[in-house]
């Protein structure tokens, strides 16, 4: 019994080893899950940003950056998905290219913060 379950991991740790080659994907699928990964990075340093500058702003400012936030949210969500006879897309590509653009939108304002002051009007 604990032969199987060797190889059935060593089997697992191949394939996962396969997949994860990032540089040459095989197929489709294998892009897909290299971009996903991207994707989830970006949404991490997306998150980790809003939450510096949000730390950095007065309530004021807080407020704008939420609403500029739901504002963005839409405009990502308008321009990378759409529904079509039941189903839904997303353009992964679209969705990583805008977040890693607010991104940076965001280190902006956090630069500027650290330099000038916050200056909510640019938010």
């Amino acid at each position: 019994m604990n032969k199987y379950i060797i190889l059935i991991s060593l089997m697992f740790l191949t394939n996962t080893a396969i997949a994860d080659n990032c540089n040459n994907p095989r197929d489709d699928f294998d892009s897909l899950y290299c971009l996903n990964k991207i994707y989830q990075q970006a949404d991490k340093d997306l998150n980790s940003s809003y939450k510096k500058l949000k730390k950095a702003l007065r309530k004021n400012g807080r407020r704008k950056l939420r609403s500029a936030q739901h504002q963005w949210i839409k405009k990502r969500n308008n321009n990378c998905s759409f529904r079509r006879n039941g189903m839904f897309f997303v353009s992964l590509s679209c969705t990583t290219k805008l977040t890693i653009e607010r991104t940076n939108e965001l280190q902006n304002r956090i630069r500027e913060c650290k330099a000038t002051g916050c200056q909510p009007s640019k938010l």
